[in-house]
């Protein structure tokens, strides 16, 4: 599977030491939050041209990983707003209101554009400039209504995609790094979390208990993928690597013995099913973490709350919320 360097823990360089200490630790810089060593990047210049590349990215991921049809006003602000202000439907409001979230993204980052070009011009752009005051007004109002939107999933929303470029735009750039650390921190800890419930609860099944070391390895390569961007000259070899474990996650089958040993628990046909889609939804909610590099805590608690109730009642309970997937 290639080789890779393992998340230096603190307990392996002593005592735990401050939020926000940087070492080098071989040969790469790394910053500390949480309880984990996150690799670090160069951070741009502090400049317009910085935050509109910035909000640009951040944009499209925001639409990648949000529900289907918030781009599909593009720049039409003014018509997707009078279509969310008609609407009394509560259902076709929501949708709606998604979609006049992402127009006024769009505004925003077409906003940025110009403050750029004006500043590539010789024009000295004040924060009291009109175009930079619209913009935030943007950001802020699609922030607000980007409560009502949904993660592609069909699972909870994801709040932190949609603040994220309110952040670009009223905070430095090097500061807006330093919180995309500690957020991913926060992905590494609940990926983490997710795991090692996974690993208690198959571990305990004996025809799951061989897939135990991959859901551990899938982990791994989960955290080194969150940490690493696209831009990062190994992501070749780290993304194929999450990509594979991921595959052989979604083709194991439980291992049936002819011979059951002594107090073995047997599990129906069904279980077994159930069993199977517990682990698919596991990996797939751990994948839609490290594809955002955001924390979906309620998804989280939802799927903590499926394995206990497997381990209680041999089945998948149908009144919890749906499994990720």
């Amino acid at each position: 599977m290639g080789s890779f360097s393992a998340i230096v823990m603190p307990s392996e360089l002593g005592l735990e030491p401050e939020e926000g200490t940087r070492r080098q630790i071989n040969q790469q810089e790394r910053v500390f939050y949480g309880g984990y060593w996150v690799k670090t990047y160069p951070v741009p210049q502090d400049s317009l041209h910085a935050k509109r590349n910035l909000i640009e990215a951040l944009t499209r991921r925001l639409f990648n990983h949000t529900e289907h049809g918030l781009n599909v006003p593009g720049v039409r602000l003014k018509e997707a707003r009078a279509a969310y202000e008609a609407e009394t439907n509560p259902a076709m409001r929501r949708v709606k209101g998604g979609m006049l979230a992402g127009a006024l993204f769009n505004r925003a980052t077409d906003i940025f554009r110009r403050l750029v070009e004006l500043q590539a011009d010789g024009v000295d752009v004040q924060s009291d400039y009109p175009l930079v005051q619209e913009c935030g007004r943007c950001l802020l109002e699609a922030l607000e209504l980007g409560r009502l939107v949904l993660h592609r999933s069909g699972q909870e929303g994801i709040d932190e995609l949609w603040g994220e470029p309110f952040r670009v735009f009223s905070l430095s750039v090097e500061e807006f790094y330093e919180s995309r650390y500690i957020k991913i921190s926060q992905c590494m800890r609940d990926i983490d979390r997710i795991a090692e419930a996974m690993k208690a609860h198959f571990g305990a099944i004996t025809p799951f208990a061989p897939v135990v070391p991959l859901v551990a390895e899938f982990a791994s390569a989960a955290k080194i993928k969150t940490e690493t961007l696209r831009t990062d000259v190994n992501i070749f070899d780290v993304w194929a690597r999450f990509a594979t474990i991921g595959e052989m996650l979604s083709n194991f089958e439980p291992v049936l013995s002819p011979v059951r040993l002594a107090g073995e628990q047997t599990l129906e046909p069904q279980a077994l099913e159930d069993g199977l889609c517990l682990l698919h939804a596991g990996r797939a909610l751990i994948f839609y973490i490290v594809r955002a590099r955001t924390p979906m805590p309620k998804s989280m608690a939802q799927y903590l709350d499926h394995l206990v109730y497997f381990r209680e009642h041999g089945r998948i309970c149908r009144t919890l919320p749906n499994l990720p997937g």
